[in-house]
């Protein structure tokens, strides 16, 4: 988008954003590319065959497991002795995937496994629903809970909040009519 696009969306003056996106100024130096698909998103966990059965009961299919480790694996994530079993999981349309990821080393740091939806980073994961309400039961029978309510956005989607093993939330949202 061009920048006079750009600033007439916002309030704020480009000055700040510049300073804020100084990466783009330097992308002007390297050949366009263009993203062709989201490939996945990975999710850090600590118990791996539980948060493979909440999003396998949500009706995710198992497309494979296995393990990693070596150095072409150390290189591409930056950190050393890299072992970790792994499980993939993808949407019934094949258009969405989850790689649920152990690290058995090195040692995971921190994670607040109950932090709130506006914490900063990735803070959960959406997918859409036949039945908003058998899903939250089926959430609720893996042990997971409702984070918030559930509320009907504008007649077209109803939508909530769900958390699942290792504190991951998952929005769920049911088209209305």
């Amino acid at each position: 988008m061009p920048k006079d696009q750009w600033a007439a969306r916002s309030h704020e003056p480009i000055v700040n954003r510049e300073r804020r996106c100084s990466w783009s100024r330097r992308a002007a130096t390297v050949e366009r590319m263009t993203i062709q698909r989201m490939e996945h998103v990975g999710i850090v966990v600590d118990d791996l065959e539980a948060a493979t059965a909440f999003f396998v009961e949500l009706g995710l299919k198992l497309q494979g497991e296995g393990q990693v480790e070596g150095g072409w694996v150390d290189r591409v994530v930056g950190l050393e002795g890299v072992r970790v079993e792994y499980a993939m999981v993808e949407t019934p349309d094949g258009h969405g995937r989850l790689e649920l990821v152990k690290f058995h080393s090195p040692s995971v740091w921190g994670g607040e496994g109950h932090a709130p939806a506006n914490i900063l980073g990735i803070r959960h994961v959406a997918f859409v629903v036949d039945d908003i309400d058998a899903a939250v039961a089926t959430v609720r029978a893996r042990g997971g809970e409702l984070v918030g309510e559930v509320e009907n956005y504008e007649d077209i989607y109803r939508l909530c909040y769900v958390r699942g093993p290792e504190g991951i939330i998952v929005e769920l949202a049911e088209r209305i009519g």
